[in-house]
């Protein structure tokens, strides 16, 4: 009975995790389509290049935080989470 709590403890981390991950999408595709526009802007504008550069810059720095707060919750689902879960089954039963 031990053994099968533990392992769905396991298991849903590592389910967590993955969904976790699944934000790292977002960042991604948003950077990209920054990039794309800002290129686009600089060849109709090319005088602009400066400002168009730290907006973009900027944004996508803004858009990589999603993808890095991501990444932290997966680690520490993975790493962490288990042995506290594991800790607090093993205190309720004694």
């Amino acid at each position: 009975m031990l053994e099968l709590a533990i392992g769905i403890i396991l298991g849903c981390c590592a389910l967590g995790a993955g969904c976790a991950m699944i934000a790292g999408i977002g960042p991604g595709i948003g950077e990209g389509n920054a990039v794309a526009k800002a290129c686009e802007a600089i060849g109709r504008q090319p005088e602009s290049i400066g400002q168009v550069r730290s907006t973009m810059l900027m944004g996508c720095a803004i858009a990589e935080t999603t993808g890095l707060y991501a990444l932290v919750i997966a680690i520490l689902l993975i790493f962490v989470a288990p042995n506290m879960f594991v800790n607090i089954l093993m205190n309720v039963i004694g």
